[in-house]
């Protein structure tokens, strides 16, 4: 029975003439056998064959490799699992297994009291004030990219461009300009780890992930020794003391002071990987399925222009707040496309969610897909409306049934630098050219540990 909280929001009209409904992958009747998300299109892509059941139910309990994994959808018991009783739930052991190869121990993946240090030493960097004054950096990227652009109606991957551009955001913002992470080979080594890292291989979940041959796995090693390889360059190159007075380097000072040299030196390159790959990866995203969803929808276009031109009159730091549709349209195309589109914990101690009873060593899965989807949650789900992030509906919202950053203590430390970045890029996008989708084309999305247009985002670009 939902709770006052969880009665989202009327029934409205729908927003303009043509009700909007974004591509999403194939769904199925019913729950397919666990086997099949081992296999073909169901291992490539996590947000393929899910069944119509799963976006009415709160909880499903399911046996997997001999781990009991539940399915949760219900907020109150998402909000149970990151906030009221959170020490009960950790990252699960093989989630460690997986991920730690990949990024090793930083903010992401740390846990406990090295959790607590390191995101204590990044937090000034991602507060309001310190966002603000990288908000000038961010639009001269933004600009630049889109001077590069044809000056003639051309077709653009939108996805291509908001990955250079946010790429070199980060480049600018955190590690002081280093040429070697605007390496266009760098975005192509990003792609091959996160699509190997969000398989569920039956090698990768006992652990042997480095006997696996298939060319996946292989590309994913080789991508792996690249990243690690480069980022575990620059850290030497800057030494104990840091180098430059920029957010990189303030870290590694930060770093020696509470953990012992060689740990610090490891910790360095895994949050270098963590915010190189993290900083940008879900930016781009977002821009892309943003971009898409407005190319999708003239009229509101038209509207997020017109707002755009005239916050393009503002100083950098002043425009995201002058562009509350457009921050709408962000809003609703993260509830239709999350950035993650599932995380996991694992129960330390029995304890019951959703009237499921969980015990220990359970698996807890939550899919931001199913939640920000789901039609006990959503009015006619499927659809793209805006106005339900309008500040009075979303003043309704639970605050655990849209989680495009995360939700709890461990919510996105750079959601607020993430969210002012896309504003201010697509701004500049949208004073600059009209954007309208191919004839007879859909973009195709695939979850992996993010979610991505699979092919990229090929839309049509003519002057604004």
């Amino acid at each position: 029975m939902l709770n006052a909280r969880r009665s989202i929001e009327p029934e409205r009209a729908v927003a303009s003439a043509v009700a909007f409904y974004p591509a999403q992958p194939r769904r199925v009747a019913d729950w397919p056998s666990v086997w099949r998300g081992f296999f073909g299109e169901r291992l490539r892509n996590t947000i393929y064959g899910w069944p119509e059941p799963a976006f009415d139910v709160f909880a499903r309990t399911r046996r997997v490799l001999g781990f009991t994994v539940h399915i949760v959808s219900d907020p109150d018991a998402v909000e149970r699992v990151m906030l009221g009783n959170k020490a009960n739930y950790e990252r699960p052991a093989i989630a460690r297994r997986i991920i730690s190869p990949l990024i090793g121990n930083g903010l992401l993946s740390a846990e406990g009291e090295d959790w607590r240090k390191q995101r204590r030493i990044v937090a000034p960097t991602f507060a309001p004030g310190a966002v603000a004054a990288m908000a000038p950096l961010m639009d001269a990227a933004a600009e630049q990219e889109v001077a590069q652009w044809p000056q003639d109606c051309a077709r653009l991957d939108l996805a291509a461009a908001a990955t250079r551009t946010t790429m070199a955001i980060i480049a600018r913002a955190l590690f002081g300009s280093d040429p070697r992470l605007v390496d266009p080979a760098a975005a192509r080594h990003i792609e091959a780890m996160l699509a190997a890292a969000g398989q569920a291989r039956v090698v990768t979940m006992l652990g042997l992930q480095d006997l696996d041959p298939s060319p996946t796995m292989r590309r994913a090693r080789a991508s792996r020794k690249w990243l690690r390889d480069t980022l575990t360059q620059v850290v030497r190159e800057r030494g104990p003391q840091g180098g430059a007075d920029d957010f990189f380097g303030n870290l590694i000072r930060a770093l020696h002071g509470q953990f012992p040299e060689a740990e610090a030196a490891e910790l360095a390159v895994d949050n270098a990987i963590t915010f190189y790959v993290a900083g940008h990866e879900t930016t781009a995203n977002a821009l892309a399925w943003t971009a898409y969803c407005l190319a999708a929808q003239l009229q509101l276009q038209e509207e997020c222009r017109e707002e755009a031109r005239a916050a393009l009159a503002l100083p950098p730091g002043e425009r995201a707040a002058a562009m509350p549709t457009l921050n709408q349209v962000l809003e609703e195309s993260l509830r239709l496309y999350p950035p993650a589109p599932r995380w996991d914990r694992e129960a330390l101690a029995p304890d019951e969610l959703a009237g499921v009873s969980v015990e220990r060593g359970d698996l807890v899965s939550i899919w931001p897909w199913l939640i920000h989807r789901h039609r006990k949650l959503w009015p006619d789900a499927d659809r793209f409306d805006h106005t339900r992030f309008a500040p009075d509906a979303k003043a309704r919202m639970h605050r655990f049934q849209y989680l495009p950053f995360g939700g709890g203590p461990r919510v996105c430390v750079g959601a607020r630098f993430a969210t002012v970045e896309a504003l201010l890029i697509l701004a500049r996008w949208l004073a600059a050219r009209r954007f309208t989708v191919p004839p007879g084309w859909r973009p195709d999305p695939v979850g992996t540990v993010t979610l991505r247009p699979r092919g990229g985002m090929p839309l049509l670009a003519e002057p604004a």
